[in-house]
């Protein structure tokens, strides 16, 4: 019997794009995530695992909104890559206030864990997605956990560098599409920050992406770390902070190509843009990563 609840499935560049959800014991609650198969999985038999890289979604979104509008199943089936994409946070928590703002709470669960009651109890993101689902989803599908990128928008953005930083063993590879990359200098950053895990900014650190690059001694991804960022993004002046990245990874020594490009914003025509680059990035890696498959 599957963990899964398989709520729609459809065929798409000779692979399969399927919605789930389940009942998660990280968060006590129902979560929605999206699996992209490419036609080299072997849905329907043992074996034939493929590489997958995670896509975090950024504010106000679901597990549908990188499926539909990234255009990414295209270059995934040619290359052979499953696509992943959880909910952005939980759902039916209940917690008084969680939907007053755009960027807290529902829909903006940041990727982190929060230690700050009422939040504590269901908003865990990056246990949800570190220990239970991508464990799942090697269990259940032909997803090899073994060769795994994450990438993200944004709030995912800055989902995906943080947990790269914070679980280098899991993923193999990483990059973002206008991260969100100093969250302790930003007005998005304070606002999460201090309602997830309290007013004392000491353990704020923990879960900002160049204050954790800048404390290593080496280069964590020596296969480089790809980000692309739109000029014309109204995001930039004052929340995403792309330069502090920047800094942090040339004084570890960490490989970084960082593109800034002029006359792009912050929606997802700029995110299928380079939707392809990034795939190839992760695809070279993970790729080139021994399966654990007998």
């Amino acid at each position: 019997m599957t963990a899964f609840e398989l709520l729609s499935e459809h065929g798409c560049f000779g692979g399969m794009q399927r919605f789930y959800q389940h009942a998660s014991t990280e968060i006590g609650l129902p979560m929605r995530f999206s699996v992209y198969l490419p036609p080299q999985a072997k849905i329907d038999a043992a074996g034939g695992k493929v590489p997958a890289v995670l896509y975090l979604a950024g504010l106000t979104c679901n597990e549908e909104t990188f499926m539909v509008k990234a255009g990414a199943q295209r270059m995934a089936a040619e290359l052979g890559l499953a696509l992943i994409a959880p909910d952005t946070s939980p759902r039916g928590a209940a917690v008084p206030g969680e939907t007053d703002s755009w960027d807290f709470g529902v829909g903006a669960g940041f990727y982190l864990d929060a230690t700050q009651a009422p939040w504590s109890r269901h908003y865990r993101m990056e246990s949800y997605i570190t220990a239970e689902l991508i464990p799942l989803l090697a269990q259940e599908l032909p997803v090899d956990a073994q060769r795994l990128g994450i990438f993200g928008h944004s709030m995912g953005g800055h989902g995906a560098l943080t947990l790269a930083l914070r679980h280098p063993a899991l993923f193999k590879s990483v990059s973002a599409l206008a991260p969100i990359c100093a969250p302790t200098h930003c007005p998005w950053g304070h606002k999460a920050f201090a309602g997830y895990l309290g007013a004392d900014p000491s353990s704020w650190a923990a879960h900002d992406a160049s204050a954790l690059m800048s404390q290593r001694s080496t280069e964590p991804y020596p296969g480089g770390i790809l980000i692309d960022q739109g000029l014309a993004d109204k995001f930039l002046p004052t929340q995403l902070h792309p330069h502090l990245f920047e800094a942090a990874c040339a004084q570890v020594g960490q490989p970084l190509t960082l593109r800034r490009h002029a006359g792009y914003d912050h929606g997802y025509y700029f995110i299928s843009t380079f939707m392809a680059d990034h795939l190839a990035h992760h695809a070279r890696t993970l790729l080139a990563t021994p399966s654990a498959q007998p």
